[in-house]
């Protein structure tokens, strides 16, 4: 089988899309670290008794390198208004964190810092429980430390065959 034969085949599994985000600790005590933040369609929740949920990236990626030293992140669930903000953070070679945040509305995580997307569906705020490789990319598990739902209003955010869709 080839690789394309394998995207062809996953990418008729419509997805939810979701915002990955965390804070880089602070290179000294005087300031406060980036944001960084990844679009993601591998997210999933793995358990309810504890509350866990996981994301899958990239082996050295910008947001694998963090977790692996920053346990804190959060999860924004993105709503069907927000493919602006997925295509941003999904693109290859882009601008810095920095500049991909600045016209974005967002309020900081009370438990992580990390900033949470307006407007979204849904928000996770997470400390990674596990780390597995898994070929090519890491599965980061998390416990959910808190979850709100910050807004009722529209559809999910999907992914299918290679484009952002809404339902319906």
């Amino acid at each position: 089988m080839s690789n394309e034969e394998f995207r062809a085949a996953l990418s008729r599994l419509a997805a939810g899309v979701v915002l990955v985000t965390a804070q880089e600790p602070p290179l000294d005590e005087s300031g406060r670290g980036e944001d960084v933040g990844m679009t993601a369609t591998a997210f999933m929740s793995v358990s309810l008794d504890p509350p866990l949920v996981m994301v899958s990236l990239r082996n050295d990626s910008r947001m694998d390198d963090l977790l692996a030293e920053q346990p804190l992140w959060a999860v924004s669930v993105l709503a069907e208004s927000q493919r602006h903000i997925a295509g941003r953070f999904a693109m290859k070679g882009r601008i810095s964190d920095r500049l991909l945040f600045e016209d974005i509305p967002y309020v900081r995580g009370e438990v992580t810092g990390a900033p949470l997307a307006g407007g979204a569906l849904a928000t996770l705020e997470c400390r990674t429980e596990q780390r597995v490789v898994a070929g090519d990319h890491t599965l980061v598990i998390g416990r959910v430390l808190g979850a709100r739902v910050p807004s009722g209003d529209g559809g999910p955010l999907t992914y299918f065959r290679g484009k952002y869709r809404q339902l319906g």
